[in-house]
């Protein structure tokens, strides 16, 4: 256990951190359960409206500590392709 007073509080931010991490990528994972279920059952209109608030969510983590921004940027180029080969399939 900690004793001083600072790495109490680093140990206060870090709990705090780490849950606003853990709901935000719960948030993205569901997300990206709802357009993979689009990809696969739903429309290219309806998969393209999902992926426009995937970016955003996406980006919003990879501006703060929660992602990476590379990780997000694979992400989103993989969604991408997978809704390029909906359009393709469907074209």
């Amino acid at each position: 256990m900690a004793h001083s007073v600072s790495a109490r509080k680093r140990i206060r931010q870090n709990a705090k951190a780490r849950s606003r991490n853990r709901w935000r990528k719960g948030d993205i994972r569901t997300a990206m359960k709802d357009y993979r279920e689009a990809i696969l059952h739903g429309t290219v209109d309806d998969a393209k409206a999902k992926l426009t608030g995937l970016y955003k969510m996406l980006d919003q983590a990879a501006s703060g500590s929660t992602m990476h921004k590379n990780t997000a940027a694979r992400y989103k180029s993989r969604l991408t392709t997978k809704l390029n080969e909906k359009a393709a399939q469907a074209a």
